[in-house]
């Protein structure tokens, strides 16, 4: 028998140990911080006009920090999912990425401590985020209700959908939306509703109808969001349908955690594949590059690189102190009339406009480097007060309804994600539905 500090040493160290598949979730993981090193090296090669370097002398700095930033892996581990699993993921790898890029590049910010900061801001914010409190319920609907409000969901959808094609309506292809996106004018609240209605309401619609088998109001719901493309001319809009189906699908065979890791990971794994195929002359060119810069540019690498310029611009420009969300505008004095995105487009004049993380908005841009993290730890305890509203609900029912606040996070700051792209209401309505018997294992 062994002596109770012993024992206590034991269940101490037992916290710490993975075991099946817990060990299998961190091993993958550590697999996709390696698969997005070698994407960037990818990267920097054919893009550096967007200031993405890559030197053979700073591979082991760099290596040796992903490395030791992996560590945290074993928080996703050990945590069980929820939707904070899902958004802490994504912004997971995206830090990882940051630290990557933050060894080479070839700005003049103090790249110390805004690496330190960085990997600081993830930590502060994961701690929460991973947390799935359990909530005083104050307010569940009936059955009947929560029926009647979906149909009132759909039909502010189909309404929406109704306004914003009076507005702007305009069939193109992917290749030219940027030809023809400056152009789209409509009033703020009818690009609030359109925010809400595809980030949000519908996709919440649609996870719903679906796992309760009512096929043809899902179909109905994906032909709504379908037809959101013409109105936004936003690749978004036009993938979504087909995102909401695969994540659907997924999720029926594989466990939650796995589903919200190889969401991310498989396209950035297809990317590559497709990139090596070609560089060997057994895939085109046309469609291999589309692929690459449509998944590990735009969707993966350029959330990372929006921290590289950030920080590089305001290391040597006034910070924003929040004055960049809608509501403080009066009564915080800003140094920028603009939005941040078009602030920081004019300065670097590459990448389009670029939106970007809490990491880099409300962290960076906002307070600097050195308080960032803080600001990050906040924006933790809200999705951690998500993951409680979402209690008692079937965790496949959040992922799907879910399924495009992750890569939103990357690109939009988190009070633009909260309000203007309706996360705030999808949190409220997992805590009003009614709750469900049995939930898949994560």
């Amino acid at each position: 028998m062994l002596p109770p500090t012993d024992i206590t040493d034991h269940r101490a160290a037992d916290r710490f140990r993975l075991r099946g598949n817990d060990l299998g979730v961190a091993l993958l993981i550590l697999g996709h911080l390696a698969l997005g090193s070698i994407s960037l090296i990818f990267i920097a090669r054919i893009y550096p006009a967007y200031h993405i370097v890559f030197s053979k002398e700073m591979l082991p700095a760099a290596t040796a920090t992903v490395a030791t930033f992996a560590v945290l892996a074993v928080l996703f581990a050990r945590a069980r999912f929820s939707f904070g699993y899902f958004a802490g993921y994504y912004l997971f790898i995206m830090i990882a990425g940051y630290l990557w890029l933050n060894n080479f590049s070839d700005f003049v910010y103090n790249h110390r401590l805004s690496g330190l900061s960085a990997a600081a801001s993830a930590v502060a914010f994961l701690l929460p985020a991973l947390y799935r409190p359990t909530l005083p319920r104050l307010l569940t609907l009936s059955p009947q209700a929560f029926e009647r409000l979906l149909n009132c969901i759909v039909l502010i959808g189909a309404a929406t959908l109704a306004i914003g094609a009076y507005y702007n309506f305009r069939l193109v292809s992917l290749g030219d939306i940027y030809t023809y996106r400056e152009t789209l004018t409509a009033p703020t609240w009818v690009n609030y509703l359109v925010g809400i209605s595809t980030t949000a309401f519908l996709p919440f619609a649609f996870a719903c109808y679906a796992l309760r088998g009512n096929l043809w109001r899902a179909c109905a719901i994906l032909t709504l969001l379908l037809l959101f493309y013409p109105v936004t001319l936003s690749k978004q809009a036009f993938f979504t349908p087909a995102w909401l189906i695969l994540m659907l699908v997924v999720t029926q065979f594989v466990s939650l955690r796995l589903a919200a890791i190889l969401s991310l990971l498989l396209p950035t794994a297809a990317g590559v594949i497709l990139f090596g195929l070609y560089r060997y002359g057994l895939f085109p060119e046309r469609l291999a590059m589309a692929v690459f810069q449509l998944v590990n540019l735009r969707m993966v690498t350029m959330p990372s690189l929006a921290m590289d310029y950030y920080n590089e611009f305001f290391f040597t420009h006034d910070l924003t102190h929040f004055c960049q969300i809608g509501f403080l505008k009066p009564i915080v004095p800003c140094a920028y009339r603009e939005p941040l995105a078009v602030v920081i487009y004019n300065w670097f004049g590459i990448g389009g406009y670029m939106n970007a993380s809490l990491f880099a908005t409300e962290g960076v841009a906002s307070v600097g480097p050195l308080f960032a993290p803080i600001s990050a730890l906040v924006c933790g305890i809200v999705i951690a007060i998500a993951n409680g509203m979402s209690v008692g609900v079937s965790q496949r029912t959040v992922l799907v309804s879910a399924a495009l606040l992750p890569q939103t996070l990357l690109n939009v700051p988190f009070t633009t994600v909260m309000l203007t792209h309706g996360a705030a209401l999808l949190f409220l309505l997992w805590y009003v539905m009614p709750r469900e018997t049995g939930e898949q294992a994560d």
